[in-house]
């Protein structure tokens, strides 16, 4: 594949140092409500872990903001867990294509309270949480038919029992230490506003594109 002229002109809006302001999670929910009309799903992202020395990447949802934390729900037992168990540096991407934006976050990720999982997990559909309780998420899998009627087994049983959310899911909040904003400039002259935590504060500086 030749893709050396396939490119496009970025020319949606601007980023300064004065609209960018001095909270980043003030701006962080003002261009996800604006992505949110724009995006099919605005709160995917990009999770980053570091397994073995060996990088892994996914798309995950934001579920919440809970205290200036990113929270994103899973299988404490799934690749991503036992990553995180192993090294919790974490990083999360935002690209919201129609707005020509992006969003870095580098933190560490630790689990929520069992209660907070708990509230996630029962506003979930039926269906979810017993697809969540049927799935060993990230083990081989010999074939698609042993998941289905194990979901079938299960939504069987918990006609007559009641879901209890399986202790090995739950959330996990990325307390972030530092948050970079990109906004796509004409002739590849971004901007990138980058914020740092230092000291319990945060500090702002803008970089090169």
């Amino acid at each position: 594949m030749d893709l050396r002229n396939q490119r496009t002109d970025y020319s949606k809006g601007i980023l300064s140092e004065e609209n960018a302001g001095n909270n980043p999670f003030d701006l962080f929910r003002n261009w996800f409500e604006n992505a949110n009309q724009t995006e099919a799903e605005a709160n995917a992202m990009v999770l980053s872990t570091i397994f073995e020395n060996q990088p892994h990447s996914r798309i995950v949802l934001l579920k919440e903001l809970i205290d200036d934390t990113f929270v994103f729900y899973t299988n404490y037992l799934s690749d991503k867990g036992k990553a995180i168990t192993q090294n919790n540096n974490v990083s999360l991407l935002f690209f919201w294509q129609q707005n020509q934006q992006q969003v870095r976050i580098e933190g560490i990720a630790e689990k929520v309270s069992s209660s907070t999982s708990d509230e996630y997990f029962y506003s979930r559909p039926i269906e979810s949480q017993i697809g969540a309780i049927a799935s060993m998420q990230s083990s081989v899998l010999t074939n698609r038919e042993w998941l289905e009627k194990k979901v079938e087994e299960l939504s069987e049983y918990y006609k007559t029992h009641k879901i209890i959310r399986p202790e090995h899911w739950g959330g996990y909040a990325v307390f972030p230490s530092k948050i970079e904003f990109w906004q796509g400039r004409s002739s590849r002259l971004h901007d990138r506003i980058v914020f740092e935590k230092i000291n319990n504060e945060w500090s702002k500086k803008r970089l090169s594109p």
